[in-house]
């Protein structure tokens, strides 16, 4: 990923530096289980854990000329260790240090991604109360539908992320396995044993059946799982985007001193940040459908995942670590206009209660057809310009002889659209 996208912290593990020191643990690890065994001398594990180094420079001049980067990590590896060097990596296979690694890194980038994902939530949660009771237009097509409330938005936001966590902490679960069973994954050459005690030390579960590769269904969940997230972001960053435009402007990015929203005109204030996150939720959507074609492999093993998996697994954990900080971000600075969405709620003259004359007229013994043939008509003249719906329907003989004023009236009262927002938000958020 481009260092405009890229934080510190996530960037870091897919830095050779952390990949090299990830595959030194597992060697030592695996040394070290080997040696309890009597597979290897004590002597041979103890040496791996004093003089175990590596260059990154040197592994890549290595590599140039054995064209295989664990083995050209080993030779670096044995350059420091000496003699004893040759009891290492004893009844493995490169994809035993290779995939246990990236089971590591996954969970790494799965905590970084956690606690981002909880700063978004609690900044959805505040909003949301924040906003509980301050009442908006719902819009269906894009189209005025009913009330609703500011709050209620963003609580939906919130329970759709707030899955997002579950299903990305039972990702990290099922992702976060290890493999040490050597060739085609049959441990004809290395105790189970080992693989046990490297699972325990790197934090992993043991991989109950490998082939020569963990298998690649585990990883093709969890970049779903990612692509989730990420349409989730997406999801709230076109609603703002929507409530940003001119003619709506009921709610937008904070503008800070200084910005600048255009090169020619002046005046604009766009939504950059939310656009960002558009095109960021596509990045990390990407890796879903090769991390799917990726799990049909030939037999026990090939490789034409991994060139794929080096570039989508830093490209889309780095992605959405970036897109869900600035999210958070957005949120927690959004500025709300709680009168904007009021003057939009009253733009077509109560068209929004059409429902709520609907069920009048239906509990008032006038046939759902007819009633619904009135309220139409009513509406339709409020459409063209033509005064406001109450009053068309006020004039409308059948429907004022039914209803009466004071029926009508009732039917324009707004609380009648929020008076189950706290029931909702019990359901969210609990008893906060």
């Amino acid at each position: 990923m481009i260092p405009r996208y890229s934080r510190p912290e996530m960037a870091r593990i897919w830095e050779p530096e952390n990949r090299y020191r990830i595959w030194l643990e597992i060697e030592a690890h695996a040394c070290d289980a080997q040696a309890e065994l009597g597979v290897i001398p004590k002597a041979a594990a103890e040496a791996v854990r004093a003089k175990g180094a590596f260059e990154v420079a040197r592994i890549d001049e290595i590599e140039r000329e054995t064209h295989h980067d664990v083995i050209a990590f080993l030779t670096n590896l044995a350059e420091h260790v000496g003699e004893p060097a040759r009891f290492v990596h004893q009844g493995m296979t490169s994809s035993d240090v290779l995939d246990t690694c990236l089971a590591v890194q996954l969970a790494q980038a799965s905590d970084l991604l956690l606690a981002e994902l909880d700063r978004v939530l609690a900044a959805l949660k505040a909003r949301a109360l924040e906003h509980k009771d301050t009442v908006c237009l719902g819009r269906s097509h894009g189209i005025h539908a009913e009330p609703t409330t500011f709050g209620l938005k963003l609580a939906g936001h919130y329970a759709a992320f707030a899955r997002g966590r579950e299903r990305l902490v039972r990702a990290r679960a099922e992702i976060a396995t290890c493999a040490i069973s050597g060739a085609v994954g049959t441990f004809a050459s290395i105790d189970p044993a080992v693989e046990r005690h490297v699972a325990e030390k790197m934090g992993l579960a043991i991989e109950p059946i490998s082939t020569q590769v963990i298998p690649r269904d585990r990883h093709a969940a969890f970049f779903g799982t990612l692509g989730v997230i990420a349409s989730s972001i997406e999801n709230l960053a076109v609603e703002i985007r929507h409530l940003q435009r001119t003619e709506v402007r009921e709610a937008e990015e904070y503008f800070a001193p200084g910005q600048k929203g255009s090169s020619a005109m002046p005046h604009k204030r766009n939504p950059v940040l939310s656009e960002n996150l558009t095109g960021l939720a596509r990045i990390v959507r990407a890796a879903v459908v090769p991390a799917l074609e990726n799990v049909a492999l030939w037999h026990e093993r090939d490789i034409s995942h991994s060139s794929v998996e080096r570039v989508f697994a830093p490209d889309a954990t780095i992605a959405l670590h970036f897109a869900l900080g600035r999210l958070a971000g957005l949120i927690e600075k959004l500025v709300v206009y709680p009168e904007a969405m009021r003057a939009n709620l009253e733009r077509l003259g109560g068209l929004v209660h059409s429902q709520r004359v609907l069920l009048a007229l239906t509990q008032a013994g006038m046939s759902r057809e007819d009633a619904y043939a009135a309220v139409q008509a009513a509406a339709m003249k409020v459409w063209a310009g033509e005064g406001g719906f109450l009053g068309h329907l006020e004039a409308d003989p059948e429907v004022a002889e039914r209803l009466g004023a004071a029926g009508l009236e009732a039917c324009f009262d707004l609380a009648a659209h929020t008076k189950h927002v706290d029931t909702i938000f019990a359901r969210v958020f609990g008893n906060a």
